[in-house]
């Protein structure tokens, strides 16, 4: 009996359409760019947002009256402050875009390249203002370098404290090369003689000590150091003493044309306010009553013109802002992902507490501007950046979360598995 064994041809297939090849890797692309961001993602781009918009909101209003009047274009100052503004958010989405490994290998380069661009602060493009080197003028435009320095040195503290994660419980490893370098970082703010500025440095440091897991006994040392240092910075300047001593005079009424001036005028902007306010644009201070108006004293005039109902709203968005930071620290697995966030979020919300504070006269005056609203282009530059490093970490956050989530998933039904074997 012979059997008779059929062959099916294979059928010719189609090669495959490049252009439906692109097509589909088009989709794909345009798939990550809108796939869905978590709720820091939002959280924090959109309290940033917000706190940009109602600082020029409030720029315009307290530059404007005097400009007029002083024969300047009204909008001079909004505008150039949008400008800014136009620079800066879409360099925090891009920077959202960047991974975190690309963080890890910019911070040295980002530290060398801001504390020499804080060094031009000493050459002929500086500028010196009321005592103060911190500034440098190019082509017209004016820049605080030490705003990018700050961001700079959040990368390199947590990329420094996360490669020695495991050598941390040893003194040596936490104080080099991290308090030589950060005493550098400072001494080039310092020589320019701004307190304010170091202080928020000093802040950053602590920090990211604090977000590393250092041991409390190994973290109170810097901190010693550095109440130390700017107790001895701030004896050794008459100006200083003078502002800090009128700080601890109450009535403050004797010094009245000197170092209480200012102070004094912001807060009886705060009160003429009351609880709903006078009004946008109608603030009496901002008419060359309150020294820098629209800079270091900007919320005096939200609570002139927005009273207490809009400074609790800016209050409570820089809450909701931090509320974004700490979720993605509390939600990460990644330490480098924890110090950086943890530094910029010491940062961003301890200089808006320090510039209400000394609006509040909670604190001496310093010199330090509210983020996102205070007038000035590179704080508002690189405030913005640092939001878009937040960002990019939060994009980070599903990956992990998935992750921890199947890690616990396993290790239940490794123990159900070990349970079930021993009942039999």
């Amino acid at each position: 009996m012979s059997t008779t064994q059929s062959r099916t041809r294979p059928t010719p297939t189609t090669p495959p359409d490049p252009s439906a090849r692109g097509g589909l890797a088009a989709r794909v692309s345009l798939g990550r760019v809108f796939a869905p961001v978590p709720s820091e993602f939002l959280l924090i781009s959109s309290t940033a947002l917000l706190l940009t918009f109602f600082g020029l909101v409030m720029i315009l209003s307290a530059t404007s009256a005097v400009a007029t009047a002083a024969g300047l274009p009204p909008y001079e100052a909004v505008l150039k402050q949008a400008l800014f503004a136009a620079i800066g958010v879409p360099l925090m989405f891009i920077a959202s875009r960047l991974p975190i490994s690309f963080w890890k290998r910019i911070a040295w380069p980002a530290l060398i390249f801001a504390t020499a661009f804080q060094l031009l602060v000493f050459t002929p493009l500086g500028v010196d203002n009321d005592g103060n080197r911190n500034w440098i003028n190019i082509g017209g435009l004016q820049a605080q370098p030490s705003e990018f320095l700050k961001l700079a040195l959040a990368l390199w503290l947590g990329f420094i404290l996360f490669r020695k994660q495991t050598l941390l419980s040893k003194w040596q490893h936490v104080f080099i090369p991290i308090v030589p370098v950060s005493i550098a970082v400072f001494a080039t703010v310092l020589a320019g003689h701004d307190l304010g500025t170091v202080i928020v440095l000093v802040l950053i440091l602590l920090g990211a000590l604090f977000f590393s897991n250092v041991k409390l006994r190994l973290f109170v040392i810097p901190l010693i150091l550095a109440i130390a240092g700017m107790a001895v910075f701030a004896v050794t300047s008459p100006n200083r003493m003078r502002r800090i001593m009128s700080f601890l005079d109450q009535n403050c009424i004797a010094d009245y044309l000197d170092s209480c001036y200012q102070p004094l005028h912001g807060i009886w902007g705060l009160a003429n306010g009351g609880i709903f306010g006078l009004g946008l644009g109608n603030s009496r201070e901002k008419y060359d009553w309150l020294p820098a108006a629209a800079n270091d004293y900007i919320f005096a005039i939200v609570g002139e013109e927005v009273g207490l109902i809009g400074c609790a709203v800016v209050l409570s968005l820089f809450a909701l802002y931090a509320v974004g930071a700490f979720h993605v620290i509390r939600k990460t697995d990644d330490p480098f992902v924890r110090i950086v966030a943890g530094a910029i979020t010491v940062w961003i919300v301890g200089q808006a507490l320090i510039n209400i504070g000394v609006v509040l006269r909670v604190f001496p005056v310093l010199g330090v501007p509210l983020p996102f609203m205070s007038q000035g282009g590179t704080s508002l530059v690189s405030v913005l950046v640092a939001s878009g490093v937040l960002l990019s970490f939060a994009r980070t956050l599903p990956a992990a979360v998935a992750k921890r989530e199947a890690a616990i998933q396993q290790a239940r039904a490794a123990r159900a598995h070990r349970q079930a074997g021993a009942a039999r």
